[in-house]
Formats: C-alpha cells, structure tokens, sequence
C-alpha cells in the first residue's frame, strides 16, 4: 500500500484541529483578558488577585506540556485531546459559579490541564505524526492560519456576550459552544497515526535522512536552549499584551469593545504574515527571521508605551500580529525541521515549559512590575528591550557543533 490513504486521513485531522484550535483558542485562552475588567467589577477583587488565578493556570499548563507530549509520542492525541475539551467544558460552568478567590484559583489550576491537553502543543504533535516531512510544514501552516481567527472571532464575540448576559451567563453559554464543537471533533476524527508502519521502497532513501533526535540529544544543542530562551521572552511579551491591553487602553479612555476588536485583528493580522513566513525562512534563513520577529514585536511595544502620543495604534496591530503569527508557526516547523518528528511530542513539550511557563508568569508578572514601576508605559518599554536582546541572541548565536542548521 502507499501512502496516499494515510496522507488523505492526515488532512481530515488537520481539518478537525483547524476548527478545534480555534473554538478552543478562543474560549479557554482569549476568554480571560474580555472577563477580566467585569470580575473586577463585580467581586470586587484586584487585578493582581484575578490575572494571578490566570498565571496559576499557565504554569500547571506549562508543567504539564512535556508529559502531554510523551503521551501523545506513544498513544496519539485523541483520547488526551477529547478529555481536555470535557474537563474545560466542566471547569467553564464551574467558573461561572465561582464566588470565591480561592474557588477561581482551584478552577484555574485545572483548567491548565486543559489547556495543555487542548491548544497547540497537542494539536502540533498529532499533526507531525501524520505527515513525518512531505506537506507536514503546510499541514502546519494550515493549523496555524485557522488557529489566528481565534481572537478574531471570539474576542469582540465574548465582549458582546458578557454585554447581555453578563460574564457568568457568557461563561455559560462559552462552555455550551466548546462542548458541542470540539468534544465530537476530538472523539471522532483523531485517529492514531500509523507512524510504524514501513516506508514504501521510493521513501526509504529520504526517510532515513529524516532526523530522530531524543530529548536527551536535543538538549546538548545550542540551538535547543537559544529557542527555548527567545520563546520565553516572546511567550512573556505576548501574554502580557493580551490580558493587560484591554484595562490598559480602557484606563486611556478606549471603550473595552474597541480594545477587544485590535486584539482581535491582532490575530486577523497572523494570517498574512504565516502565508509569507515559509517563502521568507526559506530566503533568508530561520535564524534571521526569528530574530527579526522578536525585533517587531519590540518596535511594538514602544508604540504601544507611546499610546498617548501617537495618533494611532494600527501600526502596533498589524506588526505585533503579524510577529505572533511568525513566532508561532516558527515554532513548529523549526522544532520538527531540527529535531525530527520521532520524538516531536517530548521535545516541543520541554521548549513550550519554557514558553507556556512565561504566559504563566506574564498575567501577575506585569500586573506587579505595573505596580513597582509605576504604570504600564515602563513596563511596555522594559519589554521591549527585553525583545531587542531576545533578537540579537538568536541572531548572534551559531548552531552547535553538531552539524545541525536552522535552514
């Protein structure tokens, strides 16, 4: 047999997770930052206390991605994937009876579960399983591109939601929407790949370049830690952005809509700039790419801490979505280019650690350099300087001695 059928059942996974990343993208992740400002509100809490109950969540999502990936290397995504829809499912009707701030921070704490279980470490590693190197980069590309509609739809949606019925009610129906789209897809669709079965005899050749590297043998790369570090700072920035601008903006006489629609087009702007990453790595090399990613993202963090000068902040959207929606699918394609697709599910696990644990610190990290530094413009510019060295050490630093490329 070849590998057609395979390759033809890969694309109905891709198609799946297409819409499953963005219903839960949008809800389990983007949710947050549009319910902020009403909890506040209405329980009366800081936003040191709320975004803190957010970071706690990041981080058991961050410690939980390398075993994800281990899981998914040996027994595929579907099961791990649909129970992470239902236990996000549950802990959004949870959420929308909290009364308590300890009650919050117990809901988060799971909800980390799934949204490990659930965003795009996961989704990745099912995809690298079915397509090992022929079309696995727009298999990727085609993930990635669905899941940047996430903020684009589901932001300005949840802030219309929390408008007539409030942010439990929103929570309400939010929890009905991702129960009923991605439970079935998750069930249904995500067949284990057939990763075992033998190449045909025209692929032996080319399969026997493909690289496997261990986690172990990762590790003892350069290129390993140097990504590991700059995502880090990238997740810290990107998270930061979209839990604080809209009480940023707000603060600055911006209706909380109005800031959820350019967090919004912030995702909408992902989709041009993944189209032209590929032809852009391809080039001028990955390297060179990636650092000129974290530069954009630093230009715009100056403009953002320039709101009240600046007559405008069109060009903070388009160049801050349009670096995220690189950084992401750089991510990806880089991982599984230099490491190989055997052992794609533990190595993108330890690198997002380091991403997704930056998230986690992001919400309350920010919120508390707000506070001892004296408002968001400061913190805005230490990012954006933290972003320009992020930049400078991806581009400076050679791959290990191992031979190894970022093409």
């Amino acid at each position: 047999m070849t590998d057609s059928p395979r390759l033809d059942y890969g694309w109905v996974v891709v198609a799946a997770l297409c819409v499953t990343e963005v219903v839960s993208w949008g809800i389990l992740y983007y949710g947050f930052p549009v319910l902020l400002r009403p909890m506040e509100a209405d329980l009366g809490w800081s936003r040191v206390e709320i975004t803190g109950a957010f970071s706690v969540g990041m981080g058991v999502a961050a410690l939980a991605a390398l075993p994800v990936g281990r899981w998914i290397d040996r027994h595929g995504a579907r099961a791990l994937m649909t129970a992470g829809s239902c236990l996000g499912t549950a802990l959004l009707l949870v959420w929308s009876r909290v009364e308590s701030l300890p009650a919050l921070y117990a809901v988060w704490c799971l909800m980390g579960l799934a949204l490990a279980a659930t965003l795009y470490e996961p989704a990745f590693a099912a995809v690298v399983g079915w397509f090992a190197t022929r079309g696995r980069d727009k298999a990727l590309l085609t993930v990635t591109l669905a899941g940047a509609l996430a903020s684009t739809i589901f932001m300005p949606l949840e802030a219309w939601l929390v408008g007539r019925l409030g942010w439990r009610g929103a929570l309400v129906a939010l929890a009905v929407t991702l129960a009923v789209i991605t439970i079935p897809l998750h069930a249904l669709l995500l067949r284990p790949a057939p990763r075992r079965a033998p190449p045909t005899p025209g692929d032996e050749r080319r399969e026997a370049r493909v690289p496997g590297l261990t986690l172990g043998a990762s590790a003892r790369m350069a290129v390993f830690w140097v990504l590991a570090a700059a995502f880090f700072v990238g997740g810290f920035t990107t998270n930061t952005v979209t839990v604080h601008l809209i009480p940023y903006l707000s603060d600055r006489g911006y209706s909380p809509t109005v800031a959820a629609v350019m967090i919004g087009w912030m995702g909408a702007m992902q989709l041009p700039a993944r189209l032209l990453f590929a032809p852009i790595a391809a080039r001028f090399g990955h390297r060179a790419v990636t650092g000129v990613i974290f530069f954009a993202q630093a230009a715009s963090l100056a403009q953002l801490a320039l709101a009240k000068e600046l007559p405008t902040l069109v060009p903070m959207v388009v160049m801050l979505g349009a670096a995220n929606g690189m950084a992401t699918l750089a991510r990806a394609t880089t991982i599984a280019e230099i490491f190989g697709p055997r052992h794609y599910g533990s190595i993108s696990g330890a690198i997002a650690l380091g991403a997704n644990g930056a998230r986690a610190l992001a919400p309350v990290g920010a919120a508390l350099l707000m506070v001892a530094l004296g408002g968001y413009e400061r913190v805005f510019w230490l990012l954006a300087t933290s972003l320009v060295v992020a930049g400078l050490g991806v581009i400076v630093t050679r791959p290990g001695g191992d031979g190894s490329e970022m093409r």
